[in-house]
């Protein structure tokens, strides 16, 4: 078997240590843990301008092209489930699909089965691109449990490299739709005092940071200034609702695929998504600010009211620009029409 190459770039700033730098700057998308970095490293995997690096506290300077020989993966023991499967195309190189909310994308700890990785390994008997490792084969990127929305997988390891490639590049459009409390408004004076927000042209609130791991809870993600890794997502409001305003509809672009990305930005922004469990807080709606059938599905909506609408790239094998839409899911559909009610 051959080993696949991943280049990865230094960005600014970069930690002191080779490992914590790769740890930093490659991508999400190259499914690349930091343990399996380290032991990249070990083996002598990693290199930079030809030279093997085996030191994992060696020194890296920005602008430093680090080459990975990644190894393919044996067969994945991961078992094939009949799951229903939203197919909205497929071709001899790649599949997107609609993941509903509430399902896993690849088994994890706690997780063994009933992931979308279950049902794509059933669809295809067992067979897809096993570039991104056993746990996670065909995936190129990913949308958390409670996120509905489109997601493109890779069944050929040349179409793999191809969809890393344009992720890392941040060239693939992602766009999502969100309802969160409150109104960003870009007027809002405490708004534009936030530390990583700014004001685009067309009302587009940009809210630029870094985010990692919380500190204290290792489940969450947290916003940071020049530690952890870039993200960028640019929000723009499509609808208010309540008297006064309570919630909106916010679409959201992301320039980067960061975990829990648009969910940790908004929060820090000070508009959280509707039902999210672990960023949302407690914000509270108004008494008889909104009608009384909005108010009845608020209480009983139970997942982040966040959709990945639009996911357009060039496909990697044929160079065709594509692109796709997925309506809102029944229920977010069902709560933004009472909010209009």
């Amino acid at each position: 078997m051959s080993d696949s190459i991943l280049r990865v770039t230094i960005g600014a700033a970069p930690p002191p240590r080779l490992d914590k730098a790769l740890a930093r700057d490659v991508p999400e998308e190259a499914a690349l843990s930091r343990t399996r970095l380290a032991k990249l490293i070990d083996e002598g995997a990693v290199r930079c301008a030809g030279e093997v690096m085996t030191n994992p506290k060696a020194s890296v300077s920005e602008g430093d092209v680090i080459e990975i020989a990644v190894p393919e993966v044996t067969q994945s023991h991961i078992g094939a489930e009949d799951l229903p499967l939203d197919v909205r195309f497929e071709d001899d190189d790649l599949i997107v699909v609609m993941k509903p909310a509430g399902m896993v994308v690849h088994p994890a700890p706690g997780t063994p089965g009933g992931t979308l990785v279950n049902a794509l390994l059933h669809h295809f008997g067992g067979r897809l691109s096993g570039v991104g490792g056993v746990g996670r084969p065909g995936i190129v990127h990913r949308i958390d449990k409670d996120t509905s929305g489109l997601l493109v997988i890779a069944k050929s390891d040349r179409a793999h490299h191809g969809l890393a490639d344009q992720f890392a590049a941040h060239t693939v459009e992602r766009l999502y739709q969100a309802v969160v409390h409150g109104h960003p408004d870009q007027g809002d004076p405490r708004l534009q005092g936030v530390r990583g927000v700014s004001i685009e042209p067309g009302a587009v609130i940009k809210i630029t940071s870094d985010l990692a791991r919380h500190k204290t809870d290792r489940q969450r993600q947290a916003v940071f200034f020049g530690h952890g890794k870039h993200a960028i997502t640019r929000a723009r409001v499509l609808e208010v609702y309540g008297a006064p305003v309570q919630l909106s509809l916010v679409e959201c672009r992301l320039e980067t695929g960061r975990t829990h990305q648009i969910r940790v930005h908004l929060a820090h922004a000070g508009h959280c998504l509707v039902g999210d469990p672990v960023y949302g807080g407690r914000r509270k709606v108004a008494k008889g600010a909104l009608p009384d059938a909005a108010m009845e599905l608020l209480t009983r909506f139970d997942r982040q009211a966040l959709h990945a609408a639009v996911l357009g790239f060039d496909h990697p094998v044929s160079g065709e620009t594509i692109r796709f839409e997925a309506a809102l899911p029944q229920d977010m559909d069902d709560l933004i029409t009472s909010l209009r009610g």
